[in-house]
């Protein structure tokens, strides 16, 4: 069993304690962190060592994508959420086949990667295809296979068989000691009978898996539901028929009250939060800061690539802290430690990946190197201006090298297994097939 060694200048470690160390050797054994710490404290070492300079931390965590999405992308701009959805997503995605996804995910994977993002959690169809393509282009990936009314709402009896198949699904490929781990993920009590969501979050919990639901993303989408019964929150009917037992991944979360965001705590509810396609959308801002407060993990997430319209996840840590500010007027609402944190533990722990997202002893050895020789992250005169430089001003362009599981997938800016020009062509004409053929 080697163990392999790398030295970096800083490393932000987002453990507990929010560590930055300096002048960081750091050892990998069989793909998890073996040890971590200054170099001139670190026990002998025999092995390969990699001398990176620059500065070290957690990969990236997206906690909400629907990464396929990359075929789609940029189309609808300007509609609100329901016509975006009806008018041009859904008549694209209608048309989509496993193999456009396959090539969807293989491209959308790249970008997460080429830009320090080493966690995904999915929910999709074409569930073995985005398998397939995470594990070809090296993301750690949490599928959620997508339930939906058009396909799976209509009859007790294609229910029950998608429910049956995500089970079957999860026996054959969720494995916590690879890059593949999975749940389900029925669209929304907007979308899907409230029964039908209670029943899929009882096989969830049969499997001890994630159930991942998208939830009060817009401020009129639960209106008629909510109508129906005698005016009670979306939240609140979900906790009445025991959706939110278990593990629970909610994304959004845009709207939600006081006694929500309460229930959401008493039941330990996870948030995905979305503030670049939230904006886009026009759909709200979402009350991070009381969530947090309660002690919800909040992860942060692009959602997709048609309504982001990027997979760079750094986009999310800068105006995650700019909304919390303007929206309570206060400067110290949240601060770049809160959003690097909810980049990468808390989105880990989020989406049931509790042994990532940190740099400490046992954590899987997911992780980047930023280079700070740049214009942005001069001048530096304390460690928490360094701190504040990768929150505010760090983008995918500083990433330079990537580590999944302690393997190498991007070196020097470059994909280390994958062809991503191949993966452009691809995405390039499917998508032109995919809006002719949907007339959109």
């Amino acid at each position: 069993m080697t163990t392999s060694r790398y030295l970096a200048d800083y490393a932000i470690t987002c453990d507990r304690d929010f560590s930055f160390l300096a002048d960081v050797a750091i050892d990998v054994t069989n793909g998890r962190i073996s040890w971590i710490g200054k170099e001139s404290d670190a026990p002998h070492h025999p092995g390969p060592t990699t001398k990176l300079g620059g500065l070290v931390m957690p990969g990236l965590v997206n906690s909400h994508a629907h990464t396929p999405m990359t075929l789609v992308r940029g189309a609808g701009d300007g509609l609100p959420l329901m016509d975006w959805l009806t008018k041009v997503m859904w008549p694209r995605e209608g048309q989509m086949t496993p193999e456009d996804a396959l090539w969807g995910m293989r491209l959308g994977a790249a970008e997460m990667l080429l830009a320090g993002v080493t966690s995904t959690c999915e929910m999709y169809l074409f569930e073995e295809a985005l398998v397939e393509a995470a594990n070809e282009v090296g993301i750690r990936l949490v599928m959620t296979p997508g339930i939906i009314s058009t396909l799976h709402g209509e009859s007790f009896g294609a229910a029950q068989n998608r429910i049956t198949d995500i089970a079957e699904f999860h026996s054959q490929y969720h494995d916590p000691n690879s890059l593949i781990t999975t749940g389900f993920g029925p669209h929304s009590a907007y979308d899907l009978p409230l029964e039908l969501c209670s029943e899929i979050a009882e096989a969830a919990r049969d499997l001890k898996a994630l159930l991942h639901i998208h939830v009060c993303e817009t401020k009129t989408e639960g209106a008629e539901l909510e109508a129906q019964n005698a005016g009670e929150s979306t939240v609140q009917l979900l906790a009445n028929h025991g959706v939110l037992d278990g593990r629970v991944l909610a994304a959004h979360s845009v709207w939600l009250n006081d006694s929500d965001i309460e229930t959401y705590a008493q039941k330990d509810v996870r948030v995905a939060h979305c503030p670049v396609s939230n904006m886009k959308l026009a759909s709200g801002t979402a009350p991070i800061q009381a969530m947090r407060a309660k002690g919800i993990d909040v992860g942060l997430a692009t959602d997709g690539p048609a309504s982001n319209d990027d997979l760079d996840l750094w986009q999310e840590i800068k105006f995650a802290p700019l909304l919390a500010r303007v929206t309570t007027l206060d400067a110290s609402s949240m601060t770049p430690q809160d959003a690097l944190t909810m980049a990468t533990v808390e989105g880990s722990r989020a989406i049931g990946n509790d042994d990532t997202g940190t740099l400490e002893i046992g954590s899987k050895a997911d992780f980047i190197r930023l280079d700070l020789d740049d214009p942005t992250f001069v001048p530096v005169t304390n460690n928490d201006e360094l701190i504040a430089h990768v929150a505010w001003a760090g983008s995918g362009r500083h990433v330079t090298d990537v580590w999944v599981g302690g393997k190498q997938v991007v070196a020097h800016r470059q994909l280390t297994n994958f062809d991503l020009g191949q993966a452009l062509q691809q995405v390039q004409s499917r998508g032109q097939r995919l809006a002719k053929d949907s007339g959109t």
